[in-house]
């Protein structure tokens, strides 16, 4: 891990918009370790490319030590590759900034660089911000790649517009009682810039742009997941559901969540506050519903499509254990339940995140 100065700032994002665990969450110790960063960009063609970084026991030396790069791109494609040395992996503790080198010309260890720098020097490899994303991965079997820079300028990180940004999790993900951590670095922005993808170029300005992360020594059994900030005429909208089981100190649990941000307030549905139901098949729908004392939410995520085997990390290392669709249907209902049930909002979208993943899907999971 690269040691990163506290006062040294990557980006322009504001504490409003800053949340929790951001940083990098590694203590240097040799105990098993992951962690996982994902970016979307939405645009506005229908097409979706989600960025997935991950480095595993970085301490070296381990069976799983190492990181990678994924990316699930136009159609539901995917690319990836591996980065074995992690000496050449840099995160910072404190902010959210990381990146890793694969090829390169350069000798010195691993750290930020400028664009330009970053362009002229680094063959495979990516870094990222809260407000930048860089990075081009190679394809040596289809003799191609995908090439990539963009900015992003933050809207909604965790909780409501110009407040404190909460932990996905509640306070307790502070302390290593839940694995793994999660925690939604940022529900909604904007991105511009441009994508190459085997060679055809993606160019886009105020694209919704989204990222999350998650971190830990021990993986969940089994878990789902619901991402859109691109719904039909709602401009001002993003969801984020999800649940798992999971570990608590000595046992397992069962718990989901739904986010919502819409215009400026954070509507949020978690175990702690509400009533969350949900079942989910093993593939081809989400149903969802949450309610507490002053909200209702009801979700529905569908696809007909196969979906994309992606991998993520376990106690075995990074494998394929995740099925996902950028394409996904998806329809949504908010209500207040002051004063009896009234309709706050209805939106659907055709270009929802949808994923499952861990343990085999042989039935629904209902709860």
């Amino acid at each position: 891990m690269v040691s990163i100065p506290k006062n040294f700032s990557f980006s322009t994002q504001t504490p409003s918009t800053q949340t929790p665990h951001s940083g990098y969450h590694w203590d240097g110790s040799d105990r098993r370790f992951f962690e996982g960063w994902y970016y979307r960009v939405t645009l506005p063609t229908g097409e979706t490319f989600a960025f997935m970084y991950s480095i595993e026991d970085p301490i070296g030396g381990k069976t799983h030590s190492g990181g990678a790069a994924q990316i699930l791109g136009p159609d539901d494609k995917y690319l990836w590759r591996t980065y074995p040395d992690v000496k050449r992996f840099w995160a910072s503790p404190t902010q959210l900034a990381l990146g890793h080198w694969g090829q390169t010309d350069l000798e010195t260890q691993a750290k930020w660089l400028s664009p330009d720098e970053f362009d002229r020097h680094i063959q495979q490899g990516y870094q990222a911000t809260a407000t930048w994303n860089q990075g081009i991965i190679r394809d040596p079997a289809n003799n191609g790649d995908c090439r990539w820079q963009y900015e992003i300028q933050p809207i909604y990180g965790w909780g409501d517009r110009g407040r404190i940004q909460q932990s996905t999790a509640g306070w307790l993900s502070s302390l290593q009682i839940f694995e793994p951590g999660w925690q939604i670095l940022m529900a909604h922005g904007l991105a511009t810039g441009w994508i190459d993808w085997y060679g055809k170029r993606y160019e886009f300005t105020n694209a919704p742009a989204y990222s999350e992360k998650n971190w830990g020594g021990a993986f969940p059994q089994r878990w789902f997941w619901l991402n859109c900030n691109s719904f039909d005429d709602e401009p001002d909208l993003a969801l984020t559901a999800g649940g798992g089981r999971r570990g608590v100190l000595w046992w397992m649990e069962s718990v989901a969540m739904v986010g919502l941000h819409y215009r400026g307030k954070f509507y949020e549905f978690v175990p702690w506050n509400s009533e969350v139901t949900w079942n989910i098949q093993p593939w081809g729908c989400w149903q969802m519903q949450a309610r507490n004392a002053d909200y209702e939410v009801v979700l529905t995520g569908t696809t007909d499509l196969p979906g994309t085997p992606l991998r993520a990390p376990t106690q075995n290392g990074l494998v394929f254990c995740c099925k996902d669709t950028m394409r996904g249907q998806v329809s949504l209902q908010l209500y207040s339940c002051r004063g009896g049930k009234k309709s706050i909002l209805e939106a659907t979208s055709s270009v929802c995140g949808l994923e499952i993943g861990g343990n085999p899907w042989d039935s629904a999971w209902q709860q």
